[in-house]
């Protein structure tokens, strides 16, 4: 495939990107990394070249070891913020991300692949003390709807 989907834009960025929601015995899967302290989203970058679709199969598998089906889409999320990630530390992002509820079966044991030298995944339950990335991760999942909800954060 193509380059992920990471645009400069004036003196910021734009990320197309994707989350999976991987539900669990009320956990949900999150992956985070020894430098940080916050879980965020299985996903990552729209490739381009490939569709939203195709890139959440993608990064599952690549983060989890597992290659997942799509249940449906989630959440739609729009969010301006700055970047803390070095390469792009101080710069305005905006992003788009797409988040879907993956099909989960009964025996799903997924294994860390390493694809980041610091990445890991772990079920994390939602009442959990540290920060999730989205944050509406926290009460949207505990009342799944059928419908796509539109969220819009603003950190600038």
């Amino acid at each position: 495939m193509g380059q992920d989907m990471t645009l400069p834009c004036g003196d910021g960025y734009v990320n197309i990107r994707v989350g999976a929601i991987i539900m669990k015995d009320g956990k949900v899967l999150m992956a985070t990394d020894d430098r940080v302290d916050h879980y965020y989203s299985v996903g990552g970058r729209i490739q381009f070249g490939e569709t939203a679709e195709e890139a959440v199969v993608r990064e599952v598998e690549e983060e989890t070891g597992v290659r997942l089906e799509i249940d449906r889409p989630g959440f739609i999320h729009q969010n301006y913020f700055i970047s803390d990630i070095q390469a792009k530390r101080g710069k305005l992002i905006y992003e788009l991300a797409i988040y879907y509820y993956m099909k989960v079966p009964e025996d799903l044991s997924p294994k860390p692949s390493g694809a980041e030298q610091n990445e890991h995944i772990e079920w994390v339950s939602l009442d959990t003390k540290k920060k999730l990335y989205p944050e509406f991760f926290r009460t949207e999942l505990l009342k799944p709807q059928s419908g796509i909800k539109l969220f819009t954060n603003d950190e600038r």
